[in-house]
């Protein structure tokens, strides 16, 4: 480490360009705000609201089509008050990372495990968000595919949206769209250096997040005054030991549903006030928080007990109002749109963690325009040859995902504060931590053993 009470004037450059070296092992790679990047351009912070756009649509993703089935097995009540007690603990663990990362001057969530835990600690998260990520961008771009190009199973073609519109065409097949999709969007977005470049599309991300919502809420609100539907159960209906038991089996998707904080550390970093980063975290979750129970309940309104693990796949079929395949369409297509401009986002910190993993004395990334141009060509081949050419990679994601999901979000958070090396911690925060943790793993086990029966299922299941 740099000696901080050095007197000697001819070591003083070195020392700080040591220093500026080693910060690979502290911050996120980036320069922070008033920095020049690597392109010689004065950074001056970044808004308040930007922030908010850029960690909201990190939480929004694809887990938000799983909420209205998740709803239809627990009932109204209890689903809406665990996603506002879940947006509740995601809003305690940042809070705890961020009062650590202070307390020890640490400007990223890695910098912070090595402080610690040491070296082992830091590599460990790098690995979970490696495996998260590549796990999420990997299921986006299949979604993507499936949506815009269709997909085939037991030897049936089922046609994407621009087939149904144009027919089926060598340029709208799935590979020559997501090679598109990758080459004009994903590289030219991930080619950005800074998170709060994505501002933008990450606004755009939440608007058509909203899109969809206000699609559902206007359907389900015609059908009701019309009479078409029924209202949903408030409370779940145990009458068995296998209807309680599935009651536990969503209880991943809510635990996973707020997993952001692998980009807390780079949003915070590119602040023009840090003191926001409270008010940045509070007003993602209640934005959030709002647009999953109203997703969830005009989902379940809408589509009832006929409500599909995907409710995606709901709005293939008529829904009983007029222009019902134009909405459809607008649903499907938006909800595509989505899921790209949410792609660069979780892809930034992946990149991140790939380079501090392989280069962690290196200067920063930003600095270094071979080395981020080679991380962002190999992680972006990486993603789109496993979304192609390794159909079974969404299976061992399945597996994987949900363990590296709630390490990085509870676990780690939890393992931080219970260890307290500067005694921050109150009593409660660590009685928290002990039930973030017990419930990590309970949610870790019940994803694992529904993951390897659905997977054992399916496989002893006969051909059709």
């Amino acid at each position: 480490m740099t000696t901080i009470g050095s007197r000697n004037p001819n070591n003083e450059n070195r020392s700080r360009n040591r220093k500026q070296v080693m910060v690979d092992d502290k911050v996120p790679l980036l320069p922070t705000k008033k920095e020049e990047d690597g392109d010689g351009e004065e950074f001056d912070g970044a808004s308040f609201s930007g922030a908010v756009f850029n960690l909201s649509t990190t939480i929004v993703g694809a887990g938000i089509m799983a909420l209205p089935a998740t709803m239809k097995v627990l009932g109204l009540m209890p689903g809406i008050g665990l996603i506002v007690f879940m947006a509740f603990l995601t809003e305690t663990s940042i809070d705890l990372l961020v009062r650590f990362s202070r307390a020890r001057k640490a400007a990223s969530y890695g910098g912070l495990m090595e402080d610690e835990f040491g070296r082992v600690g830091r590599i460990l998260l790098q690995v979970c968000v490696l495996v998260n990520n590549i796990g999420v961008l990997v299921v986006y771009m299949i979604i993507i595919g499936d949506v815009l190009s269709g997909t085939t199973s037991n030897g049936i073609h089922h046609p994407g949206v621009l087939q149904e519109w144009f027919g089926e065409y060598w340029w709208n097949g799935r590979f020559s769209i997501l090679l598109i999709t990758t080459l004009f969007v994903f590289a030219p977005l991930a080619s950005l250096k800074r998170i709060d470049s994505l501002r933008y599309t990450s606004a755009l991300s939440m608007a058509l997040a909203v899109v969809f919502l206000v699609i559902l809420a206007g359907i389900a609100s015609v059908k009701l005054m019309i009479g078409g539907v029924m209202l949903p159960k408030l409370f779940p209906h145990v009458v068995d030991f296998a209807s309680l038991f599935n009651l536990f089996t969503v209880v991943p998707i809510l635990v996973t549903a707020y997993i952001c904080h692998y980009n807390v550390h780079s949003i915070d970093n590119e602040l023009e006030d840090h003191t926001q980063i409270k008010g940045v975290v509070r007003t993602s979750l209640i934005l959030c928080s709002s647009v999953y129970i109203m997703t969830s309940l005009f989902g379940l309104l809408l589509f009832g007990d006929g409500t599909l693990d995907d409710v995606l796949a709901n709005f293939d079929t008529d829904l009983g109002v007029p222009y019902s395949l134009l909405l459809n369409d607008i649903v499907r297509v938006s909800y595509a749109a989505h899921l790209i401009l949410v792609f660069p986002i979780v892809f930034f910190p992946l990149r991140l963690n790939m380079d501090g993993l392989l280069f962690p004395n290196k200067r920063p990334l930003v600095l270094d325009n071979m080395r981020f141009a080679s991380l962002t060509t190999g992680l972006i081949t990486l993603v789109f040859l496993g979304a192609n050419f390794v159909p079974s990679i969404w299976v061992a994601f399945e597996f994987t995902g949900a363990t590296a999901a709630v390490c990085i979000g509870f676990i780690f958070p939890s393992a931080i504060t219970l260890w307290d090396c500067y005694g921050i911690a109150s009593k409660k925060d660590k009685i928290l931590c002990i039930f973030m943790i017990a419930l990590a793993i309970f949610s870790n086990l019940i994803a694992i053993y529904s993951n390897a029966t659905a997977l054992a299922s399916k496989n002893l299941s006969p051909p059709e």
